[in-house]
C-alpha cells in the first residue's frame, strides 16, 4: 500500500531564521570581564589633496566610540573593579590591540573591536 506524501501549505511556512552563530539584530551585545565593544570610526578615503587610499593601504583606525561594557575584572579578593568607560564615550585605543569583530555580526556593516580596558589609552572629552 503506497504511503500518502504530506503536502505543506507554503502560506505556513516560516520566515527563515538567521544561520548559527550569527546573531540577529536584536541580539545585545555583553562584553565579559574587562573587555569593552568599541565601534571604530571610519578613515577617510580621499585626502585633501585627492590621493584615494585603498582599503589594503588604509590604517587601522584608533579612534572610536564604546558601545558596551564589560562588568569589570575580579581582583585578588574575588571583587569587580569598576572599569571606567561607560556607553556613548569617545576613546583613543592602542594601535595592534583588541580582537576584530567580523563585518555584518552586529546587523550593520560597520567595523567593530573588543578590548581589554588597559587597551584603550585614552577617553576623549
Amino acid at each position: 500500500m503506497p504511503t500518502a506524501t504530506k503536502r505543506r501549505n507554503p502560506a505556513k511556512r516560516r520566515a527563515p531564521s538567521s544561520p548559527k552563530g550569527v546573531p540577529s539584530k536584536s541580539r545585545q551585545v555583553v562584553p565579559l570581564g574587562d573587555r569593552v565593544v568599541v565601534k571604530q570610526t571610519r578613515q577617510d578615503e580621499v585626502r585633501a589633496s585627492g590621493l584615494v587610499i585603498p582599503d589594503t593601504a588604509r590604517e587601522k583606525p584608533q579612534l572610536g566610540v564604546v558601545i558596551a561594557v564589560g562588568p569589570g575584572r575580579l581582583d585578588d579578593n574575588g571583587k569587580r573593579v569598576p572599569i571606567d568607560l561607560k556607553n556613548g564615550d569617545a576613546c583613543s585605543n592602542a594601535k595592534y590591540s583588541g580582537q576584530d569583530v567580523p563585518r555584518g555580526v552586529f546587523g550593520d556593516e560597520d567595523d567593530y573591536m573588543i578590548l581589554k580596558d588597559t587597551d584603550v589609552l585614552a577617553k576623549l572629552v
